[in-house]
């Protein structure tokens, strides 16, 4: 016999059967769809994630006020807390590694343009905004430079803010009032998308100062500096640590988040995700490869005449091997591919159910899974296989 007599044997003895057989594949259907579709999740999820990050650049860190971990007795009861100033924004802005900082407040407010209003987020913040968050301008200009302790009358609208307030007429020189303060619209900002849930085109943008004062705020509410490259990241956190600790009377009251620590994390998070994706794949491959098992075991035993028969025609122990080994290589095969479709039907499905849901299937993790299928079939086949290639020709011949 030769490889197409085996083939043509193998794929006969599966349509002979198809009930059984269908019933061997869907094992390991279920098990290479879920794999198809919780990977789909999990890549599509990494994705938006990195994405959602790495729109601000990878080179930038923020500095928050308050430890993340704190030790000892509370400031009330033993001492006093800095709080983040515009002064320490520049004591910052003045170190050689640092390119830009952004000194940040932040409030809610309603913004009322004509006759129309809304209540939006209100960004104060410093001229090197979009420099450092890498945002364009998209009509007129940004906030004016100069000192930020002197809070301009001038805001710059988000495109979806403008759009909501002024429609499309030009919005530049005319005025708004936030919070109920007037201020001259200078700028509209370039379409930025979402940040994580949060509409970034439907903002506003004031000085600092002005947020400040307009929000009764004491301390900024984050401090965001931008370096040259992500290389630098530990250096740069070292000097702003070092820097604020001096500043702050040798307390480290502050908590710093780097880009690349929250990816980090987030990679470990997405390191656990997968390792539980890969222990279901494998429960379900495992279940899988018992029914293909079974049935192999079984389909020897309904088929010791033929393989009498084939034996006593010239065929050689390593060929009934091969034909039965083969057998369970269709299955699980046929069953990879099925439950391929199946996994690529149901995150089409789920894309055109929820349009944001992240979905992602590499084509990689879907050659992987067929890998795995046909794994599963040769090891799951070898059993049975040698069962078969096991017999005599007369003893077989006899069953008859």
């Amino acid at each position: 016999m030769d490889s197409s007599d085996l083939a043509k044997l193998s794929s006969g003895a599966l349509r002979g059967n198809p009930l059984r057989s269908m019933l061997s594949m869907l094992g390991i259907a279920i098990g290479v769809a879920t794999v198809v579709l919780l990977t789909s999740l999990g890549e599509g999820a990494h994705r938006y994630i990195v994405d959602e990050f790495t729109q601000f650049g990878t080179n930038v860190l923020a500095v928050n006020p308050g430890k993340v971990e704190t030790l000892g007795i509370p400031s009330g009861l033993g001492g006093t807390t800095r709080k983040l100033t515009i002064d320490d924004a520049e004591a910052i802005e003045r170190l050689s590694d640092v390119q830009g900082v952004v000194a940040l407040a932040v409030g809610q407010a309603r913004v009322e343009g004509g006759d129309r209003g809304r209540s939006v987020y209100v960004y104060g913040a410093t001229a090197s905004l979009p420099e450092v968050w890498s945002f364009e301008i998209g009509q007129g200009q940004f906030l004016p430079g100069g000192d930020p302790r002197r809070g301009a009358s001038v805001a710059v609208l988000g495109p979806r803010l403008k759009r909501e307030l002024f429609g499309e007429q030009n919005a530049l020189g005319e005025f708004v009032r936030v919070a109920g303060a007037r201020l001259r619209v200078v700028g509209v900002m370039a379409p930025k998308g979402r940040m994580l849930g949060f509409d970034i085109d439907d903002a506003a943008y004031v000085p600092v100062a002005t947020a400040m004062r307009l929000f009764n705020l004491v301390e900024l509410v984050e401090i965001d500096v931008a370096f040259s490259h992500e290389r630098m990241t530990d250096r740069v956190v070292r000097s702003v640590t070092r820097l604020l600790t001096d500043r702050h009377g040798g307390k480290e009251d502050f908590s710093i988040t780097t880009q690349t620590a929250m990816l980090d994390v987030f990679g470990r998070v997405m390191d656990v995700i997968t390792l539980s994706v890969a222990v279901i794949a494998g429960i379900s491959l495992l279940v899988g490869a018992i029914g293909i098992f079974t049935m192999m075991w079984i389909s020897v035993g309904e088929r010791v005449a033929e393989i009498g028969l084939l034996r006593a025609l010239g065929a050689t122990a390593g060929q009934v091997h091969r034909l039965f080994l083969l057998e369970a290589v269709l299955l699980t095969l046929l069953g990879g591919i099925a439950g391929m479709a199946i996994g690529l039907g149901v995150s089409a499905v789920l894309r055109d159910l929820v349009p944001g849901l992240p979905l992602h299937t590499p084509v990689e993790y879907l050659l992987a899974a067929l890998a795995m299928s046909m794994l599963t079939g040769v090891l799951s086949g070898v059993g049975p296989a040698r069962r078969a290639a096991s017999l005599e020709p007369v003893d077989a011949l006899r069953a008859e």
